[in-house]
C-alpha cells in the first residue's frame, strides 16, 4: 500500500526570510492505488507574531482567531507524524511555496525533514488552461470536473480536499504519473539554484 499526503498551509505572510509564519496546516491521507480516505489532520497555530494585510486578506484569518491556538513547536510533532506516514506528497503550488515553507519551519525547530516524493498540481498542470499557463486551483478543479466554490477557498482543509478530488481525477486522466515525482533534495537543489 502506497499513502500520499495532500497537504497545504496558510501562512502570515509569503516571505518565512522575513520571519513570517505557519498559521495553519491541512494534511489529509489517502491509498495512492485505491483512492481511499485514510484521515486528516487540521489546526490551526499561533505565530506568535502579525499577519501581513495581504495574506489576511487572501485568507481571511485574523491574529485573534490565533491566540489561543497552540505554537508551531507544539504542533511541528503532529506534522511531522502524519507526513512520515506517506511516501508521496501532493499540493497546489506545493514545490515552490507549501514544501519549503513547511521544510523550513521544521529546520527553524531543530526537526529533521521527512522525505518524501513531491507532486505538484499547479507546476505539472499547465494541461489544464487553455493557454498552457499555470493554474489556480479554481481552474484546475474546472478541468477535472471537481465543484469549486471560490467563496470557500483559501482555508487549508478546504484547499487541499478539493486539490486531492482534481488530482485523483487528473491522475485517471493519466496525469500526474511517477513521470513527474521528484525526490525532495533534487527539488530543493532546484529552488537553491
Amino acid at each position: 500500500m502506497t499513502i500520499i499526503v495532500g497537504l497545504d498551509l496558510e501562512t502570515t505572510g509569503l516571505d518565512q526570510s522575513a520571519g513570517h509564519r505557519i498559521i495553519e496546516v491541512a494534511a489529509t491521507l489517502h491509498e495512492l492505488e485505491t483512492e481511499r480516505f485514510m484521515g486528516k489532520y487540521v489546526q490551526r497555530i499561533n505565530p506568535q507574531r502579525p499577519i501581513d494585510p495581504d495574506a489576511q486578506r487572501v485568507h481571511g484569518i485574523t491574529f485573534d482567531m490565533l491566540a489561543a491556538e497552540p505554537t508551531w513547536e507544539q504542533v511541528a510533532p503532529n506534522v511531522h507524524r502524519v507526513l512520515t506516514a506517506a511516501q508521496f506528497m501532493a499540493g497546489h503550488n506545493v514545490i515552490r511555496f507549501d514544501w519549503p515553507f513547511l521544510a523550513g519551519e521544521f529546520q527553524r525547530i531543530g526537526m529533521a525533514v521527512p522525505k518524501l516524493e513531491l507532486i505538484d498540481t499547479m507546476v505539472e498542470a499547465r494541461w489544464a488552461t487553455p493557454l498552457g499557463k499555470l493554474p489556480n486551483l479554481g481552474e484546475l478543479c474546472f478541468a477535472c470536473g471537481i465543484d469549486y466554490d471560490p467563496s470557500l477557498a483559501h482555508a487549508a482543509e478546504y484547499d487541499i480536499t478539493v486539490n486531492m478530488q482534481a488530482y485523483f481525477a487528473a491522475r485517471r486522466m493519466g496525469f500526474f504519473g511517477p513521470k513527474i515525482m521528484q525526490p525532495v533534495p533534487a527539488i530543493l537543489e532546484a529552488i537553491a539554484a
